[in-house]
């Protein structure tokens, strides 16, 4: 099976065909990690092929993946990070040094106001370049609206306790970044009940974490049922009792919901769990925090797919303006690139840190 690059820009050509020349093939291996940057061009996906091997062979570093997931998601198999053979992928380059975007709009005293929280990194932390991902997406949306206005950002770093009723009081208008629950599966739930919620700001690939040695796989849902996986008390479980798995009411699977992402990576370590189940970037940063890298893997394909979003209060009298407001900014920071690019420009930072 033969694999095929094509150069975008132009800038990685005469790599690739020094590449072509002596036959790069489909077997990934055949560079060794870390050898070159090949990046900026398209790839051809051949059988057998996963991101986390692209990766490696592009940047020299699998975890890196995600770089490449954001900037094809409009071809991913759905429930999967991975795309089919044959398909062509952008590979970005990492970004280098993050300036981050002018905020024009963005103004203490503005009428419009917006609710955050901290400590949230790559996503809302102010100690993050741009005061991270998600706040710069959510900057660049607003300023991108058809109908700009105004606004002002509010920090609360107590989310479970100050956030909700604020926003459910209208203290503010809109609130960010929110994980939507299975709201058709499950409408009586008090945020489905209480508030609207935005198109996407960004897909969080939900990944199980196991020991490197500990031989668990996860290839269906079937390798699942009768373990023992754990994930934070507080932490969303509507991914594990949705309408196709019933993992919770039917007890296939048995949860345990310490306080923390930390108290769950002991747990896998000391062989209390199978896994533990949070997003990628959660759980990539608490390993590195916690010294184990190496010991602590995430399985391949993601356990399931959640998203961030801003809310607004379903009572709010300017609800709907709002939330157009924002819901067409996001189009058109898509349609014009500018949304990759802040994507990427984070992610390469966040990779770079986790190191």
């Amino acid at each position: 099976m033969g694999s095929e690059a094509v150069p975008g820009m132009g800038r990685r050509a005469g790599i690739w065909a020094v590449m072509r020349s002596v036959g790069l093939g489909s077997a990934l291996t055949l560079i060794p990690a870390g050898a070159l940057a090949l990046c900026d061009v398209t790839y051809r996906v051949q059988p057998g092929d996963t991101l986390a091997a692209i990766a490696d062979v592009h940047y020299g570093d699998g975890e890196k993946w995600t770089l490449i997931y954001y900037a094809n998601l409009d071809m991913m198999t759905p429930g999967t990070r991975d795309v089919a053979p044959g398909a062509q992928v952008y590979v970005p380059c990492p970004a280098g040094e993050i300036a981050p975007d002018d905020t024009p709009l963005l103004q203490p005293d503005a009428e419009m106001t917006l609710l955050t929280g901290g400590n949230y990194a790559p996503f809302t932390d102010q100690t993050w370049p741009g005061n991270g991902l998600v706040t710069e997406l959510v900057n660049a949306a607003l300023e991108m609206t058809p109908e700009p206005v105004p606004y002002a950002i509010t920090w609360e770093d107590q989310w479970s306790q100050d956030l909700l009723p604020l926003l459910d009081e209208k203290t503010h208008d809109m609130g960010f970044p929110w994980q939507r629950p299975d709201c058709e599966g499950t409408p009586d739930d008090a945020l489905c009940a209480s508030f609207h919620f935005s198109e996407p700001l960004i897909d969080l690939p939900i990944m199980l974490f196991v020991r490197a040695e500990g031989g668990m796989v996860y290839a269906s849902d079937a390798d699942v049922v009768g373990k023992t996986l754990c994930r934070p008390k507080g932490f969303f479980t509507h991914d594990l009792d949705r309408a196709d798995r019933r993992w919770l009411s039917e007890g296939q699977i048995t949860l345990r919901q310490p306080s923390s992402p930390e108290a769950c990576l002991e747990m896998v370590m000391s062989g209390e769990v199978d896994a533990a189940t949070f997003n990628v970037f959660l759980g990539t940063s608490k390993i590195k925090a916690m010294g184990l890298r190496g010991q602590v893997v995430p399985l391949e394909t993601p356990l399931s797919h959640e998203a961030l979003h801003v809310v607004i209060s379903k009572s709010h009298w300017r609800g709907t303006t709002h939330l157009y407001r924002v819901n067409a900014g996001l189009e058109a920071l898509r349609a014009s690139g500018r949304y990759g690019e802040i994507v990427s420009r984070h992610l390469s930072l966040f990779w770079e840190q986790v190191k």
